[in-house]
């Protein structure tokens, strides 16, 4: 059994408008994948997710590899993802894996091995722990620990670093990669688990979005989340996130806004609350309404045409069609 494990979850960043600049800033990407902390203690190996959670039934081939390494202990901190830098990685792809077969999840093994992709070493094979030291001289001690023991390693990659923003920022354009961001990380910091120590810079970009639904909140009669669609090319109607940041002094105000326009279909084309392996019950109670309600949003990332995580209501548009929202808004 791993015990180290339990002791700690992974070092946070800070989201800043502005990345910080000066000789000791290094930048790196911020992968869009999931964030993964690897144990090794006594040859056994445990893979556990940024929020604590086990990881390593889901990546059988990620655990076999890690277990092939020669030292013995371990502990590395790094991103898990599926695809190549050469062909693209796909957030998608890596969300399949999260299946409750186990025979589902080692034929995706096998189709499309996932890959760790590292960025910090908190522990050495002789068990030291690296934690008090400065990035600059972890950073180090991680190259060199890949240099001696994952040279040639399919799947083991060291993250990408940089000196100049300038390098950093191209990484943004790069759509194969599909980075969340840039992440910039000083040489003097230590690693402090859970505190937001690194700084993080994601593009934020806004978008015109039809409300196509709502949903009302946990065990309340208000609105909880307003269910944003945009039209595609055939001139449908597609779910494509939602947003709750509704302030609490609005929202009774809103509901009878939304009542008054609920009417089928809601969503012409992709539809909320279709099955999948994370829907729940409240996943498919949702309110359609008719296409005339149209919200200004803000987001930081798209992936297969739906808003990667939660937007920002920013401010309703009686001035915009509905029919001015299309899905070009949020290519990349």
């Amino acid at each position: 059994m791993v015990k180290t494990r339990d002791k700690f979850l992974p070092m946070e960043a800070l989201l800043v408008e502005d990345l910080p600049s000066g000789r000791d800033w290094r930048y790196e990407p911020k992968w869009d994948g999931f964030r993964c902390l690897a144990f090794k203690e006594e040859g056994k190996v445990a893979l556990v997710s940024k929020s604590g959670k086990p990881l390593g039934r889901y990546f059988p081939e990620v655990v076999a590899m890690l277990q092939a390494l020669k030292p013995e202990n371990f502990i590395l901190d790094g991103e898990l993802l599926v695809g190549s830098a050469q062909e693209g990685y796909s957030f998608s792809d890596l969300q399949m894996r999260l299946h409750p077969a186990e025979s589902r999840i080692r034929k995706l093994a096998a189709a499309i091995p996932a890959s760790y992709v590292v960025f910090d070493i908190l522990m050495t094979e002789k068990q030291e722990d690296l934690k008090t030291l400065p990035f600059g001289e972890r950073r180090a001690q991680l190259e060199r620990f890949l240099e001696k023991n994952g040279k040639g390693v399919k799947g083991l990659l060291l993250s990408e670093q940089v000196t100049t923003q300038a390098t950093a920022q191209k990484w943004l354009s790069n759509r194969k990669w599909r980075v969340d961001g840039i992440v910039a990380k000083n040489v003097a910091d230590i690693y402090v688990p859970e505190e937001r120590i690194m700084r993080k810079y994601k593009v934020i970009r806004t978008a015109d979005c039809v409300v196509g639904g709502f949903r009302y909140g946990t065990n309340s009669r208000e609105v909880g989340s307003l269910l944003l669609g945009l039209y595609n090319d055939e001139g449908l109607l597609d779910h494509v996130g939602f947003t709750s940041s509704i302030p609490k002094t609005e929202r009774a105000a809103l509901t009878k806004k939304l009542e008054k326009l609920v009417g089928k279909p809601g969503f012409t084309g992709k539809a909320p609350g279709g099955p999948s392996r994370w829907s729940t019950e409240r996943s498919t109670e949702w309110e359609p309404l008719k296409p005339e309600m149209v919200v200004e949003v803000s987001f930081d990332h798209v992936s297969d045409e739906r808003f990667r995580h939660g937007t920002k209501l920013l401010r309703f548009r009686p001035d915009k069609s509905p029919k001015q929202c299309k899905m070009e808004q949020i290519t990349p």
